[in-house]
């Protein structure tokens, strides 16, 4: 048996800051998650790229800020949608393809939303495997959205069903990953369980209705915490859980509109970049090696994801090629070393919107508007206090931060153009994976919830 840890990334859809209750929520029921917490370490300055899921995602695959790759914005939309012609970039290493050379088995499990062309899809980026629906669950056919293509899933490259029934697919996802983990148990594995809970539109399960107190949301977060429970139980079961580093975390902020979504006590939702939009939850257990119970205040990011794992398995990361996510595995080991990283450049599509360094953040812009907005983080988590016009030392010395930033991956809003970007992957003559045929025996020919206007993702 390899002494290189197994490692399961759980990565959720549009959680919140405050939807689990190891992070002050008393409206969801999370025990499993709260149990994972106290015997790992619980990050409270963690950051997602981006507050949008499909730059987000390249973001914490690559360890690069989303326009560093090409995928600040996607042909003037936010994200990608079914049948685009661009990806992420066949030249881009991924922490699949980086612990894949390790020799780890790699699979995913769930939301890719990297591109849904063959040439973009997980396979051909370090999986050996992939199972699930490639992007936001609102992109089938829908009430408000008949004309959509049928809402694929997906096993490798092929189509094996459109338009599953959502209430079932956490357990499927659910067991897929118990299936995967009983085949690779004797090796190193990688498995990325990306899940579809709780984008909007919510089909949860009877039973978890039934038991939450916070409605068909509560319901989704529960019913994310029972897939988290089994595969805990079922490590434990193989014997393997002492080595396995379970890493918990979610894409970006709530939407924290009236379905029920907290990012308390952070200031924004999903889609701004105020904190509420990419601060999120993080919670790593490994029992051999990070101490249970510990809290990390540091300002670390999904974008510290591949160095870091890589360095834990043996693997160099390239100096050839640019990236922006840091070490942290003194951090993890609660070695008592300092935090390798102090910055934060808050993205949003190509323009630089807030910077933070240490404590204190700066805003630029909001809703393509300049701003000139300062607050201290740890003193005011949210965002209530401007102390712009009392702090010129800091406004200075962050505004420094963000020339710098500038000049390295641009910044829209401003006319400047980066050094040191890469295009995204673009090919000729894109298809949908999926056709809506009036013959076919759909199991849900048209879902039958809204998805209510969002910026999908």
């Amino acid at each position: 048996m390899s002494e290189n840890p197994n490692i399961i990334l759980i990565n959720c859809d549009d959680l919140g800051y405050g939807d689990l209750g190891c992070y002050g929520s008393s409206k969801n029921n999370t025990p499993h998650l709260d149990k994972l917490a106290t015997e790992g370490m619980r990050f409270t300055d963690f950051y997602m790229a981006s507050p949008v899921c499909s730059p987000s995602r390249g973001a914490m695959m690559t360890g690069c800020y989303p326009p560093r790759i090409g995928f600040g914005e996607f042909d003037g939309q936010i994200v990608l949608f079914p049948g685009d012609p661009i990806g992420l970039s066949a030249d881009e290493t991924t922490v699949a393809s980086q612990l894949k050379s390790a020799g780890y088995a790699t699979k995913i499990i769930g939301k890719w939303h990297c591109g849904d062309q063959p040439e973009f899809l997980p396979t051909r980026h370090g999986f050996d495997e992939y199972f699930g629906i490639p992007y936001s669950n609102d992109m089938g056919r829908q009430v408000d959205r008949p004309d959509r293509p049928p809402l694929p899933l997906l096993r490798n490259e092929t189509v094996i069903q459109a338009q599953p029934d959502q209430r079932g697919i956490t357990e499927r996802y659910t067991d897929e990953a118990l299936q995967f983990i009983n085949a690779h148990q004797e090796e190193p594995f990688f498995l990325y369980l990306a899940q579809m809970y709780v984008h909007v539109p919510l089909f949860v399960p009877k039973q978890f209705l039934e038991s939450s107190r916070n409605g068909a949301y509560g319901g989704a977060v529960e019913c994310i915490d029972w897939s988290v429970g089994v595969l805990m139980d079922h490590l434990k079961e193989l014997g393997i859980e002492e080595n396995t580093l379970v890493i918990f975390t979610s894409d970006n902020g709530s939407r924290a509109r009236d379905e029920g979504g907290s990012n308390q006590p952070c200031r924004g939702t999903k889609a701004t970049t105020w904190e509420g939009g990419q601060r999120v939850p993080c919670i790593m257990r490994w029992p051999a090696k990070i101490p249970a119970g510990t809290t990390c205040e540091a300002i670390t990011t999904a974008m510290d994801f591949f160095p870091t794992l890589s360095k834990l398995v043996g693997i160099d990361v390239s100096s050839e090629r640019i990236i922006d996510g840091f070490d942290i595995s003194g951090l993890m080991m609660g070695d008592g070393s300092e935090p390798p990283n102090d910055t934060f450049f808050y993205y949003l599509r190509n323009s630089l919107e807030a910077v933070r360094v240490g404590d204190w953040k700066l805003h630029l812009r909001k809703d393509s508007e300049v701003v000139n907005e300062l607050y201290n983080l740890r003193e005011d988590i949210g965002e209530t206090k401007n102390l712009y016009s009392e702090r010129a030392d800091i406004v200075d010395a962050l505004s420094k931060k963000a020339a710098a930033i500038r000049e390295d991956i641009g910044d829209e809003a401003t006319g400047i153009v980066g050094k040191n970007n890469r295009p995204i992957g673009r090919i000729e003559n894109p298809q949908t994976l999926t056709e809506y045929r009036e013959d076919h025996p759909y199991m849900i020919a048209m879902y039958d919830l809204p998805d209510m206007p969002t910026l999908s993702g």
